[in-house]
Order: structure tokens, then C-alpha cells, then sequence
């Protein structure tokens, strides 16, 4: 006779059990799979870094009149800042987490935490959502910044994955982005280079002159993170 009970077979059979819920046919998380999904149809959102500044910039998408646009480039603590693309709330409470932390490490440190620990703490936030029945938060991020180790530049995913490095490309179109980024960077570009590719590559990939936030940290400015007006 079938066994009709939940026994343990039943957990990876299809159309029951936990583990269906969690992972795909390939073994692919569904719901943080879903989370890229949300990011994809998001601003698109840019990262580079030399050795001695960082640049973020994000789009701004055209709103209703009379409603003023949402704010897409943050400050997390004075030598570091960030920016996302996917749902707004989500990138919110996310730059909250960041901002928290960073004022935790100044209170029990008493000196300004270095970009790598934000990116790591920002990603063990982000796998605790992968690790319950919750969704996953629907954003990824990008955290540029200037510590003792000198410019720093990360993406953190909504699986809670990071990487370092010099170019990011997130949100709408993206691949397009960070394909005009790759081609034209250069190591000793200057900031008014670094702003221009920037929206060079934002308008690659909309296919139209964008409105674009821009932010940025430098060695050689105090290492104060500040938008550009």
C-alpha cells in the first residue's frame, strides 16, 4: 500500500513537504531567485572605484507630478556610502541595518568600522532570510567607502553573496551597464571621467537621457562620503 503520511520522503517530493518550497528543480533557491528578479526591474544603479575615490550613481525614475522623487544615494557613516536598486522599502531598511551597525562599532570602538565588516555584516543579514520561511529582502546593494586599507567597493545580493572590486552594475538592463563600464574604466580616470562613464552607462542601458544621482568618496577630500548637488 502507498505511504500517504508526511514521512521524510515526502520533504523533496514534488508538490510537498519544506524543502520544494526553498529550492528548485536545479537546486536554486525560488525565493532569492525571485529577489534577483524584483533588482533586475529596479534603477539602474552603478559602482566604480580607483585607487583613490569611489563614485556611486543610481537613476532616478521619472514619478506622478507633485510627488518628489525618492532619495537613491545615502550616507552611511562619514567615510562611507551607498545605494541599491530593487524595492525601495527593502533598500531602506537595508541602508537602516548599515547605519546601525556602523554607529554600533563607533560607540564601542570608538573609530569608524571598515567597509569590508559592513559588507560582511550585510550579508550574514541578508542569508538569515534565506535560512527561514520569510521573504527574502527584494534589493541589492552597493557600498563604496574609504577606511584604513584605503577605497573600497562592494555589492552585497539578496542571497547575502558580496564581492569586492572595482566596477558593479545592478538593477534595469544592468548587464548592459556593466558591459560599457568594463570597456571603457581606467585606473587613473578622474572623477569628472568616472561621473561622465557613469551616465554613459546608465543611458547605454535605458536608452535615453536619465536623471542620475551621483555620490562619491575620495582620499584626497577629507575621505568624507558626499552627493554631488
Amino acid at each position: 500500500m502507498a505511504e500517504t503520511g508526511g514521512g521524510v520522503g515526502t520533504n523533496f517530493g514534488a508538490g510537498g513537504g519544506r524543502y520544494p518550497y526553498y529550492y528548485g528543480p536545479e537546486g536554486r533557491l525560488v525565493l532569492v531567485d525571485s529577489a534577483l528578479e524584483a533588482v533586475t526591474r529596479g534603477s539602474t544603479t552603478i559602482g566604480i572605484k580607483t585607487p583613490t575615490f569611489a563614485l556611486l550613481a543610481s537613476h532616478i525614475k521619472p514619478v506622478r507630478p507633485l510627488i518628489d522623487p525618492a532619495e537613491k544615494i545615502f550616507a552611511i557613516d562619514g567615510h562611507v556610502g551607498a545605494t541599491g536598486s530593487g524595492y525601495i522599502g527593502d533598500i531602506l531598511q537595508l541602508i537602516d541595518e548599515l547605519r546601525l551597525e556602523a554607529q554600533k562599532h563607533r560607540l564601542n570602538f570608538e573609530s569608524p568600522i571598515d567597509v569590508g565588516s559592513l559588507a560582511k555584516h550585510l550579508g550574514s543579514y541578508l542569508h538569515n532570510y534565506t535560512v527561514y520561511t520569510v521573504r527574502p529582502q527584494a534589493a541589492s546593494v552597493i557600498i563604496a567607502g574609504v577606511d584604513q586599507t584605503g577605497v573600497q567597493l562592494y555589492q552585497v545580493d539578496p542571497s547575502g553573496t558580496f564581492f569586492r572590486g572595482s566596477g558593479f552594475a545592478i538593477g534595469k538592463s544592468s548587464d548592459i551597464a556593466l558591459d560599457v563600464v568594463q570597456r571603457e574604466y581606467s585606473t587613473d580616470m578622474t572623477m569628472e571621467q568616472a561621473v561622465a562613464l557613469s551616465n554613459k552607462a546608465i543611458e547605454k542601458a535605458l536608452g535615453e537621457q536619465p536623471v542620475v544621482e551621483i555620490g562619491l568618496v575620495s582620499v584626497n577630500d577629507g575621505r568624507k562620503f558626499q552627493k554631488l548637488p
